[in-house]
């Protein structure tokens, strides 16, 4: 395999660490610099410049992006995915990763925990804000913070009320999350390499530091995650679209509580915490998957007018529950079922033999007008719009 690993920083740990890994297993490994590309494009021929020459052809793809450089290494992440090479983790779920709030946008739609998190520009706005989580103590992060940097502990409403307003007079967007008091100072990582949780440590901060960051001196311990957290972690890398990730875990008294999906995380912490050889994994991952890359599914099954990708959130009065996928006669409409999704549970491929039932979630490859008609048209009715309504005297009543 010849592998070509993005990295501005070829003598750091990680990146050090998985070029011996690859030599060590016979592979050809270049650590390319993601900020000496140029992108080319023209009609059906997208290609890569590296140092003003024709980059030569590459198996596989290993981005190690950093934060500052995230909008132009997603180029190049994605100009490699148009030239069909392989990458370990995709332009879109880096893009998604390094974006704290669209992050959690995404997850808390999964019903992924995450801790009660807000996200206000109005000054007036800021205040009621605090409040609407339960009120300090909270935590204040900066949306494009790394390694501890810029996330601020606030004890009281006013304290975070003025260092958000400040930081918001500085131009910069910033998070308002709650406390979660019972993991003060400690969090857990997973680190997850295609379907596997290949490792686990906690990181414990040290003194008066709340913050667990190995870069904040933070101490770390292998440890065995149990089924809740493993899962966890499997799904919010596979929602975010990482394959290779460290899912950054608070210990919350309802189960685990996701904070961050790093698409870069470093293997000095992991390796050292648990003596194992992630780097090795990594590479024997891409070594198995190299040859199946994986496609955009949008892209390439929306090449023929009205059909697509659709998720069909099956009614619980649907006439399609209770029935077999066979039953359903699905597959005779051109409606094939890629995956059902029940509760927190998700089965790729479902046998034909599966009942269906009400609330699962199908995500389908079709013609849209059909997928469309599987729902009931009263619950395809757009929500009824709010109408606010006011007392005698002006002031909101609270609408209907």
């Amino acid at each position: 395999m010849k592998l070509a690993i993005l990295s501005c920083s070829p003598n750091n740990y990680s990146t050090s660490r998985l070029r011996a890994a690859a030599e060590e297993r016979g592979h050809t490994v270049k650590v390319l610099n993601t900020l000496r590309f140029a992108m080319d494009l023209q009609q059906g021929e997208p290609t890569l410049q590296y140092r003003s020459k024709l980059l030569s052809d590459y198996d596989a793809v290993l981005p190690r992006i950093g934060a500052s450089i995230t909008y132009f290494g997603t180029a190049v992440v994605r100009q490699f995915e148009q030239m069909k090479v392989f990458v370990a983790n995709g332009s879109t779920g880096i893009a998604n990763s390094r974006d704290k709030l669209r992050s959690l946008q995404i997850l808390s739609r999964h019903g992924i925990g995450i801790p009660h998190t807000t996200f206000v520009r109005g000054r007036k706005d800021v205040l009621p804000a605090i409040q609407r989580i339960g009120g300090a103590p909270v935590i204040i992060k900066l949306l494009e913070g790394t390694q501890g940097v810029g996330v601020i502990l606030a004890d009281t409403d006013k304290v975070a009320e003025a260092i958000i307003e400040t930081l918001q007079s500085t131009k910069q967007n910033v998070l308002i999350q709650k406390f979660v008091a019972e993991s003060k100072g400690r969090d857990v990582r997973a680190f997850v390499v295609g379907d596997r949780v290949v490792g686990a440590m906690r990181r414990v901060a040290q003194g008066q530091e709340f913050r667990s960051n190995v870069h904040r001196g933070g101490k770390t311990e292998a440890i065995e995650l149990d089924d809740a957290y493993r899962k966890t972690a499997l799904r919010s890398a596979q929602i975010m679209g990482l394959r290779v990730a460290g899912v950054d875990m608070l210990e919350g008294k309802d189960g685990p509580q996701v904070m961050e999906v790093n698409s870069s995380p470093g293997l000095e912490g992991i390796e050292g915490a648990t003596g194992l050889d992630i780097a090795g994994v990594i590479v024997d991952w891409m070594t198995a998957h190299v040859s199946f890359p994986e496609v955009d599914v949008k892209q390439q099954l929306t090449v023929k007018s009205g059909y697509g990708v659709a998720e069909v959130v099956v009614p619980v009065g649907s006439q399609l529950v209770g029935k077999t996928i066979q039953e359903s006669d699905l597959r005779a409409k051109d409606i094939v079922v890629l995956s059902l999704t029940r509760d927190d549970d998700v089965i790729p491929n479902p046998k034909p033999s599966r009942e269906i039932a009400g609330g699962d979630r199908l995500l389908c490859f079709g013609r849209y007008a059909t997928m469309r008609e599987l729902v009931p048209a009263e619950t395809r009715k757009a929500r009824r719009p709010r109408v606010e309504t006011r007392q005698a005297d002006g002031t909101p009543d609270g609408g209907s």
